[in-house]
């Protein structure tokens, strides 16, 4: 097959897939509405479970997939109902021809505004067609426009996290730099945004233009444009698709306030993620978050109801907590953080080869859990109780510390666990100040089982003989 795109049968052959596109359109959009749907779920999952790890870097990326799910979908679920439409409209076709308005006896006044109005079918089934075919197209050119926006956003962070490389220099020098880089990118992004809504309005004017075009020219790096450069600006050159780009935007964002909208039916009895003595939620009982997409929040103990003389009590390991624990001995801090995206190819070749760095390693983590249970304070209800705290896991595999005190003494009845460790006054702010604070508190109630049975049989009946303390 000839690809000069200049050759005559070249040519021919687009006019001939274009007019048979419908059919792949079809095909394609059914496996992907499938595939998407199939795909959704776990991606939601990934978006939880890498908030809840507090692997921020990872919960961003597959929040971005998610989005991008989102959009594909509801364009290409639309898509196939105008192509339906479109299908159905050439089958009556078929069947009845065109719109005769003679037949319908109509009053002059409402023939002449339907048929200004309506027009011909020929004509419904053309726009259909355009609408089907622009819809398809847009549906990939939103996501290259989704991947832009947040491939800007992750180069914003790279920056900023990059200034923390430079703790050598002094904080004014380091302000400056920043000034001189973060300030300059947030204002050519602001341009180049301004650009986009108004469809190239920057690029008309000869002057402005020639401002513009070094902006332009790095942000199209940025964005990935030259991957989809050709798409945008045949969709942009078409009266129809203009509009469309207009509406879209507005469609999204209506969709994403309707589906956040809930019904509140109450004032006093509202949920919240955060538990306390009056509430419970049930990211902190393990029996209530056995479900894939539940996941437990900072601290977990096994259920509402203890019946056991013992309560074991998981703590959900986090990004920031290694802060605090290095900010309180700093001797555990090591001279390169290893934290971070690793590849599992990686290969250690310091490992095992001296064994004075794995005795030194042994007593860096018997320091880093006693720092853990010096930082991180476990109360019932007045009471102070001492916590060993081990590495563990739970059920999910989601890595922390897990202890287990002793409630023998404890009355029967409800009961509060708080447990008080260190936070961040602003946690927007990652260099904030760190400050002490309830991180969770989980009611339970104490009913503790000490049954002892024996079972007589007596003239072939069974009695259970049974005491409770």
């Amino acid at each position: 097959m000839s690809t000069n795109y200049r050759s005559v049968n070249f040519k021919k052959l687009l006019d001939k897939l274009q007019q048979e596109s419908w059919q792949l359109e079809l095909i394609i959009s059914g496996f992907a509405i499938y595939g998407l749907f199939a795909a959704y779920e776990p991606i939601e999952l990934k978006v939880a479970a890498g908030t809840v790890a507090g692997t921020d870097e990872f919960g961003l990326f597959w929040a971005v997939i998610l989005i991008c799910c989102q959009i594909f979908t509801f364009n290409l679920v639309v898509h196939v109902l105008l192509r339906g439409l479109w299908i159905g409209a050439i089958g009556l076709r078929y069947v009845s021809g065109d719109i005769n308005y003679s037949t319908l006896n109509y009053s002059e006044k409402f023939t002449s505004y339907l048929k200004r109005k309506v027009g011909s079918f020929d004509q419904y089934i053309a726009n259909l067609e355009t609408y089907c075919s622009i819809i398809f197209a847009v549906s990939f050119l939103m996501i290259f426009y989704v991947i832009g926006f947040f491939s800007v956003i992750f180069s914003l962070i790279l920056i900023t996290q990059s200034f923390e490389l430079l703790i050598f220099l002094p904080k004014w020098v380091i302000r400056i730099i920043i000034l001189a880089l973060v300030i300059p990118f947030l204002f050519s992004s602001i341009v180049v945004f301004i650009d986009f809504l108004g469809q190239g309005i920057l690029k008309k004017k000869k002057w402005i233009s020639t401002i513009y075009f070094p902006i332009y020219w790095v942000f199209s790096k940025l964005t990935l444009s030259f991957l989809y450069r050709p798409l945008a600006y045949n969709f942009l050159d078409n009266k129809l698709g203009k509009r469309l780009s207009f509406i879209l935007l507005p469609i999204y964002i209506l969709i994403a306030i309707i589906t956040s909208l809930n019904y509140q039916n109450s004032n006093y009895l509202i949920s919240t993620n955060d538990s306390s003595e009056y509430q419970i939620i049930s990211d902190h009982y393990d029996n209530l978050s056995t479900d894939e997409d539940k996941f437990i929040s900072i601290a977990s103990i096994p259920s509402k109801i203890i019946k056991t003389k013992y309560l074991p009590i998981f703590l959900l390991y986090n990004k920031e907590m290694e802060d605090f624990i290095f900010d309180k001995n700093n001797t555990l801090k090591p001279e390169e953080d290893k934290r971070g995206i690793k590849s599992s190819l990686t290969v250690d070749f310091k490992k095992g080869l001296d064994d004075a760095s794995g005795k030194k390693n042994a007593m860096n983590l018997k320091g880093y859990l006693e720092t853990v249970n010096e930082i991180y304070l476990l109360k019932i209800d007045s009471k102070k109780y001492v916590s060993d705290f081990i590495i563990s896991s739970n059920a999910k595999e989601r890595i922390g510390f897990e202890t287990y005190l002793n409630i023998k003494n404890l009355s029967e009845g409800k009961h509060i666990l708080t447990i008080t460790g260190p936070t961040k006054e602003n946690k927007m702010d990652p260099k904030s100040k760190t400050k002490e604070e309830v991180l969770v508190t989980i009611p339970f109630w104490y009913f503790p089982e000490n049954r002892t049975s024996s079972i007589n049989q007596h003239n072939g009946v069974l009695q259970d003989t049974s005491t409770t303390n």
